[in-house]
């Protein structure tokens, strides 16, 4: 099938997964993650109408976000979505305009340094562990809603980034467990939207965006609140 086809095929489940939960398939933004696409399968996805492309990597996003900018005909809005050192933030802020995978404060305090110094200000996710999993990235947030000393560690952390001056933090995202069953990825989301919540009344934030969901699972991370899904091998194909 062609891009085209492919994207159709993850709109459709993206409305059945809405309608499901009784939402509205708007308020869902959809993600194309374009690792290791070349710039002609971005510009694919980009002329079946998708604004939103994601990048895992820094070095492969500086080479192709200039080239696939300069082709298209409309405005693009590009995600970091993938981990980030801190030696390669200053390549990140130069080509993004939104990091989905900030998950230290240090990392948050290197991001406002460097937006600072080209002026503007940078919107940001918050990456949460919550699934517990020691392979993913992310601050420390698995079983926050019963172990207060995570929520002592975690609360005073959001806050600290919050109160950057040059980033403006949009919400949080996270990543299920790649081969778990439905409950438990369920769960993970659950506890996401959740955490949201506990930190919206309580730090008194402003969080509208919850980015959850892949291939693999986001029609439950629909049905479980997701405002961003993250889409590459359903619309682009297997990786190499």
């Amino acid at each position: 099938m062609s891009v085209s086809d492919n994207i159709k095929r993850v709109q459709d489940r993206i409305a059945d997964a809405c309608a499901k939960a009784q939402r509205d398939p708007t308020d869902i933004t959809l993600v194309a993650v374009t690792k290791q696409k070349t710039v002609p399968q971005i510009l694919e996805a980009v002329d079946a109408g998708l604004q939103h492309l994601g990048e895992n990597r820094v070095e492969e996003a500086v080479a192709k976000i200039p080239q696939v900018n300069d082709d298209a005909n409309d405005e693009l809005t590009w995600h970091m979505v993938g981990h980030v050192q801190s030696r390669k933030a200053k390549h990140v802020v130069q080509q993004f305009d939104m990091v989905q995978s900030v998950d230290s404060l240090k990392l948050a305090r290197r991001f406002s340094r460097l937006a600072g110094e080209r002026e503007r200000r940078l919107k940001i996710l918050l990456e949460i562990n919550v699934s517990g999993e020691a392979s993913k990235y992310g601050l420390a947030g698995y079983n926050w809603y019963r172990d207060s000393a995570v929520r002592d560690d975690l609360w005073p952390e959001i806050g600290e980034i919050a109160a950057l001056p040059q980033l403006e933090v949009n919400g949080l995202m996270t990543m299920a467990p790649y081969d778990a069953d439905e409950k438990t990825i369920r769960r993970v989301f659950a506890d996401l939207f959740g955490l949201r919540n506990a930190l919206a009344n309580e730090l008194n934030l402003s969080l509208p965006e919850l980015s959850m969901g892949m291939t693999n699972d986001y029609p439950i991370a629909i049905e479980e609140g997701a405002t961003m899904i993250r889409i590459g091998r359903a619309i682009f194909g297997e990786r190499d």
